[in-house]
């Protein structure tokens, strides 16, 4: 059963007064039952080839771009592609050249984070739909421009936290709400994955095929390193948002999905590195509380890098705590209920399967997720989205609050309202970035 959603719209500041030209609307395309779908994908290296994946299981969509600026890859997954599906696909390293194909009706973003609200934003621009993976922002300013992008533009963008697709986890959703395990006033989001030592590799060339501009996009350009690329920028606060900001996004949007809220009003977090004498800048251990007290609620969030427990049986999910009992929700679409001071079980779900490499598949996910994505696109009706842009905003947001605290060191204090802190500059600088050359969020979208 789907869950009807809770609007998490919050009113935002007034609009800035800087100007730019805006681009000419693009029409929205309705798709017949039979009319078939072109896609890109944005992003080869890791998560994209499950962008493929969920793009080629649908039914009259066809894959006809690959685009990520190393063209070693680009071709690697060109030579895939051709032996498991028997189709050609073009290849391009700069996305603006994707923008401006208009045969390509949607993409899917699975580019380090530093890309993905642009990304968005030039999709809604060029009149395509979208799908981004978590976390969708880099920082909030950007993830509430890309909201206005999408609301402006009228496009479809889904959010790649395929758990809202799950009903397993729409089931356990439905029953807190209907109160079967009391008043529900605490959720926790466990992070507890392997992340060793990736060491120091220095600065080196620029490998051959490697446009190095354009995988810097936004943020500061620094020397080559393999530090950086091309998964280890997680760990690097200009491209990635740590743990907590990548497999922490499912976590962090269940946490309030389940709880029915959005955005803190104080927030404070405390880690830091304990293990590894590297090059990572992002806390190996982080610990975040975000306070809601005119709610009564409150989410505790945890990341751990190793060795480590488990949490009623889980290492990556959600606890969700109320006076009759407790929710757990493992990483696999499962949940189960403990009742009252006995911890007698009660109801449990399970979407079952998983693909071999412990990945969730069907209903609940990857695949899922994106059939819903295409339903959307096809009946341009974003109201049957099960992950809609502010999700991808909000649940992004609230990592980027417990990083904020935990590099400033102190409790924040945050108006949802304008999505600003309370008389604290310092903090409202990390709002934000500066953005680099041509590629800049714009104050008006």
């Amino acid at each position: 059963m789907q869950v009807s959603r809770r609007s998490f719209l919050k009113n935002t500041a007034a609009a800035s007064t800087a100007a730019i030209v805006a681009p000419t609307i693009v029409s929205a395309k309705v798709f017949g039952a039979n009319d078939r779908i072109n896609a890109a994908v944005l992003g080869l290296n890791g998560r994209g080839k499950a962008h493929v994946q969920g793009f080629m299981s649908q039914d009259n969509v066809q894959i006809t771009t690959f685009c990520d600026p190393d063209m070693n890859i680009l071709k690697e997954r060109q030579k895939e592609f051709k032996d498991k599906y028997g189709d050609d696909v073009a290849l391009e390293q700069d996305l603006r050249r994707v923008m401006d194909n208009k045969d390509i009706d949607v993409i899917s973003i699975a580019t380090p984070n530093h890309w993905h609200s642009l990304a968005v934003i030039w999709a809604c621009q060029a009149g395509k739909d979208a799908y981004v993976e978590k976390p969708g922002s880099h920082n909030i300013w950007e993830g509430r421009k890309m909201v206005e992008a999408v609301r402006k533009y009228d496009r479809i963008v889904q959010h790649g936290v395929q758990l809202r697709s799950s009903p397993a986890v729409n089931q356990a959703i439905q029953l807190l709400r209907e109160g079967y395990i009391g008043r529900v006033y605490m959720s926790r989001g466990l992070v507890f994955r392997w992340r060793g030592d990736i060491g120091n590799q220095g600065f080196s060339p620029v490998p051959d095929g490697l446009d190095y501009d354009i995988w810097t996009g936004p943020a500061p350009i620094r020397p080559f390193t393999r530090n950086l690329v091309h998964y280890n920028w997680h760990w690097h606060w200009d491209y990635g948002n740590g743990d907590v900001g990548n497999q922490g996004i499912h976590e962090t949007d269940l946490c309030m999905w389940g709880l029915d809220v959005g955005l803190p009003t104080k927030i404070t977090s405390m880690g830091g590195k304990f293990l590894w004498d590297d090059c990572k800048e992002v806390p190996e251990v982080l610990t975040s509380i975000y306070h809601y007290p005119d709610e009564d609620k409150i989410i505790q969030f945890e990341v751990r890098p190793w060795c480590t427990n488990t949490e009623e049986g889980v290492t990556v999910g959600n606890i969700f705590y109320g006076d009759k009992g407790v929710l757990v929700v493992d990483g696999y679409n499962k949940f189960k209920t403990y009742l009252g001071s006995n911890r007698e079980p009660g109801i449990s779900g399970d979407d079952g399967g998983k693909t071999a490499s412990g990945m969730d598949r069907g209903a609940g996910g990857t695949d899922g997720h994106f059939a819903n994505f295409i339903e959307a696109v096809r009946k341009h009706d974003s109201s049957i989205l099960n992950a809609p842009v502010e999700t991808a905003h909000l649940s992004s947001g609230l990592a980027h609050l417990g990083n904020i605290a935990y590099r400033l060191g102190r409790v924040l204090t945050f108006n949802p309202g304008s999505e600003s802190f309370v008389n604290d500059h310092e903090a409202d600088q990390m709002l934000t970035r500066n953005y680099r050359g041509d590629y800049v969020v714009p104050d008006i979208v």
